[in-house]
């Protein structure tokens, strides 16, 4: 854990690089430095009754896919399209579908992130074998047309159910 911290000391402290800016700014001592864990969870069902979890209440996700916020947008969309539905019509359907239709999404984007985590970067303490399954994916994704395809898709997310295509978050640029 501490190879990836000696990377850090060489950084010029903030102070010091600023210092004609804001010479009032002082430097303290670093007195600890680690490597940030990465942590993925999900929430399986992600409805028990009324309570019904969305974001990162139902799952985490690590930044390396860049989903967190893509997610719980997601789940926000289609949260509301559920209660509304549920107010217009008086029918559950789509809120006892809730979980099923979020997870499908969820799953994808957990995968990805821990692709993301796990192909780019080597593990010091990976097995010559993980090294070379490693290499083979890198080599596969910069020489196939469609390994490059499924990794953009992947990391512009999977669309919202009954969203137009092209269309992943459903927001709508007003500019």
């Amino acid at each position: 854990m501490t190879e990836g911290v000696k990377s850090f000391e060489n950084h010029t402290p903030t102070a010091t690089r600023h210092a004609n800016s804001s010479p009032k700014k002082t430097c303290g001592p670093i007195t600890v430095k680690s490597v940030l864990p990465t942590r993925s969870h999900v929430t399986e069902p992600m409805r028990h009754g009324r309570i019904l979890l969305a974001g990162d209440a139902a799952h985490i996700v690590p930044p390396t896919g860049a989903k967190g916020l893509n997610l719980a947008t997601g789940d926000v969309i289609i949260l509301a399209r559920a209660l509304t539905h549920l107010k217009q019509t008086g029918s559950t359907q789509l809120l006892d579908a809730y979980s099923e239709t979020c997870l499908e999404r969820v799953w994808r984007a957990e995968h990805f992130s821990y692709f993301m985590t796990t192909t780019p970067h080597p593990d010091p303490d990976q097995s010559a074998f993980d090294t070379r399954l490693q290499l083979s994916q890198l080599a596969r994704i910069a020489s196939s047309r469609s390994a490059a395809a499924e990794l953009a898709q992947n990391y512009v997310g999977v669309p919202i159910p009954g969203r137009p295509p092209g269309s992943r978050t459903g927001c709508r640029r007003r500019w």
